[in-house]
């Protein structure tokens, strides 16, 4: 028997809302991250949020979005490399925010595999890492 996947965008995005989403992945999570980073918060240049941005294909695109820290820079060269970084990075944890996500998704689908795509700079204030969500 195969099992049948129902999510639609449009319910993934009732129940991948803000609140749930900073519920997995906290807005202090940046903080610690640069602080296991650099020992100290405050040399982060963005901080980090977790959002949805479509379902296609069996396949849910989540994205960690980067926000330019006030009088920071957030240059390219300090994100082309976050992908390689935050898939194994302890702090980020990106197995556990799947995890998490499969959780809430149960009974709509099932994450399988997931990897993170290429930082994708939106505008000089805002890059986004792509979370690629393998579902069935």
């Amino acid at each position: 028997m195969e099992n049948k996947m129902t999510l639609s965008a449009d319910s993934c995005r009732e129940i991948l809302n803000k609140e749930q989403l900073n519920t997995i992945f906290p807005p202090s999570t940046s903080d610690q991250f640069f602080d296991a980073l650099f020992g100290d918060a405050s040399e982060g240049a963005y901080d980090i949020e977790l959002g949805f941005r479509t379902v296609e294909n069996k396949k849910l695109i989540m994205e960690f979005r980067l926000h330019q820290r006030p009088g920071c820079c957030l240059a390219c060269n300090l994100t082309q490399g976050l992908p390689q970084v935050f898939s194994r990075h302890p702090v980020i944890d990106t197995a556990g925010i799947v995890a998490k996500i499969d959780t809430l998704l149960a009974g709509e689908a099932s994450c399988t595999n997931w990897s993170l795509g290429a930082t994708e700079q939106r505008s000089e204030a805002l890059h986004i890492v792509p979370l690629l969500i393998e579902l069935a």
